[in-house]
């Protein structure tokens, strides 16, 4: 599932957990510097203004494995990569990679059925491959061989229950919700004589009786989350977590046409790289690389990267298949760097995914991969993918786990960011990043999926301007040139009123930084 946190969809219970960063920033405060701008940003337009000003850099090709990207939009149509050996829309294989017309990437999640757009939880799919072989079943009715299995069995049978009710208790909350707003918007509009009034107006009201001023106090709270703009995607939300996320019935596949068991089948999908819900992976490219200078939108990290696009991840969570073989695509068609702003819980098929990883390390592939937002110790608990290979427990040379960092001091560690003193590397900046979305617009969205682009960004420039670097020169350059803010205590994430250094959340205990990584990678060069 996407690594990503909308500041949307807000109810009393919701609020505090995507609680909107009211302080003025910047367009982009993560290029921005903690000296010069008194943003704690990773240094990036410094490192132009200062280290590189002047130089050409060369190409380096990112691949974004995501929920698709807008390849039109303003401020990164000019930056798209293009397969140069593949004439488009001529219906042939022209490079002979085992993919038709995949001029800007591929979409392994489309067919000629159409564009996957909503799909199961691996949890879902995972109960329902055990519920086929185990419900009805007495335990003594159970083989000796198949005995943990029917274990887990009940549990996920217990789970899915508890899930599911959640599920309908926070629609029905949300609904709620939804009427006391509308009724308070009524009696707003009796109060003033008009619908037009502002925040300031209903802060004004005073003198009221006990109900009035609770009401007040909910309208002010609404109007500072901008509730009625999150209403519409609240209600689809939870709308779908019921009739996708949950739906043991559910047949995404029969779209794409393949089989979703066969892992020996590489070559399905279209070249349909945009998708019916490209707002993730659009907002993830414009981190790494919209257009810089052109006046238009933001500046991305890297001025040299091209984005190659490989769509695998709908509304609901990837399928282990679909991920192994984006990497492995990624991996033989010239991408240098792969942006991972997904994860879930389970991985069925993790040798699988074990086995791209290892296939893109041959090839001297950076992988780059979002910690999660669920305020959880990745030490402790499961975000798949990962880059321990299940069956050796070897861990990847070239895989880079981020957290996520604010842009105050105050603030540095994301309340939502997962973290681990082993399991995460580095943090980057994921809070409040404004970036592309489709159709040429711009929106700031929070998350670890913010945080990872925001390093493939930087592995990019990197490697543009020090091309012989080596896939493992670049990741030791990024972890290791942070900027350390190992001894300032912060918000423990997912435990409110809980401080902790913030050198115990990840390895490092610092944020990725631009200007560090320069001249680090320039001392490397002269050694």
């Amino acid at each position: 599932m996407l690594q990503y946190t909308r500041t949307a969809f807000l109810t009393t219970a919701l609020i505090s957990a995507l609680a909107i960063n009211a302080q003025e920033k910047t367009n982009d405060w993560f290029n921005l510097d903690l000296l010069d701008d008194q943003v704690a940003g990773i240094s990036v337009d410094k490192t132009y203004a200062t280290l590189i000003d002047g130089r050409q850099g060369e190409e380096v090709v990112v691949a974004v494995i995501d929920s698709g990207v807008d390849i039109e939009h303003e401020d990164l149509v000019n930056v798209i990569w293009v397969n140069e050996d593949e004439i488009p829309d001529n219906g042939i294989d022209d490079d002979g990679n085992g993919y038709i017309d995949d001029i800007h990437g591929w979409s392994f999640i489309s067919g000629p059925g159409g564009d996957v757009h909503y799909d199961n939880l691996e949890f879902t799919r995972v109960y329902k491959e055990l519920k086929g072989r185990f419900e009805g079943k007495a335990k003594g009715d159970i083989a000796k061989d198949d005995k943990e299995d029917y274990k887990r069995f009940l549990y996920f049978e217990d789970q899915f229950g508890k899930r599911v009710d959640k599920a309908k208790e926070e629609y029905e909350e949300f609904k709620q919700v939804v009427d006391i707003y509308n009724y308070a918007k009524i009696q707003m509009e009796k109060v003033f004589g008009h619908d037009d009034y502002t925040l300031e107006d209903v802060k004004s009201l005073e003198g009221g009786d006990e109900a009035s001023n609770a009401l007040r106090d909910f309208m002010i709270q609404a109007l500072e989350n901008d509730l009625e703009s999150a209403i519409d995607e609240g209600l689809e939300h939870f709308q779908n977590t019921l009739t996708y996320s949950y739906n043991l019935d559910l047949d995404s596949r029969e779209k794409v046409g393949d089989d979703p068991n066969d892992l020996s089948d590489r070559f399905y999908g279209t070249n349909r790289v945009e998708g019916p819900r490209a707002d993730h992976g659009t907002h993830v490219a414009g981190i790494i690389a919209a257009e810089r200078g052109n006046g238009i939108g933001i500046d991305g990290v890297a001025d040299k990267a091209r984005i190659m696009v490989l769509r695998v991840v709908p509304d609901g969570d990837e399928r282990d298949k679909d991920v192994a073989n984006a990497i492995r695509y990624a991996a033989d068609n010239g991408a240098k760097i792969i942006n991972m702003s997904f994860g879930k819980s389970y991985s069925p098929d993790k040798a699988y995914v074990d086995q791209a990883v290892k296939y893109a390390e041959d090839k001297g592939v950076l992988m780059v991969h979002a910690a999660g937002n669920s305020s959880k110790n990745n030490d402790k608990s499961n975000n798949f993918p990962n880059p321990v290979m299940e069956d050796t427990r070897e861990i990847s040379p070239l895989w880079i786990e981020v957290g996520a960092s604010g842009p105050e001091i105050e603030t540095l560690a994301a309340s939502f960011t997962n973290y681990g003193k082993k399991a995460v590397d580095v943090f980057a900046p994921g809070v409040d990043i404004n970036s592309t979305v489709p159709d040429s617009k711009y929106e700031e969205n929070s998350g670890t999926s913010m945080a990872a682009p925001v390093v493939s960004g930087l592995a990019a420039l990197i490697w543009s301007y020090y091309p012989e670097l080596k896939a493992k020169d670049v990741k030791d350059i990024v972890v290791n040139s942070y900027k350390w803010y190992g001894k300032i205590k912060v918000d423990h994430p997912g435990k409110p009123g809980k401080e902790v250094k913030f050198s115990k959340l990840s390895r490092t205990g610092g944020v990725v930084n631009a200007y560090n990584a320069f001249r680090m990678a320039d001392e490397k060069r002269k050694s």
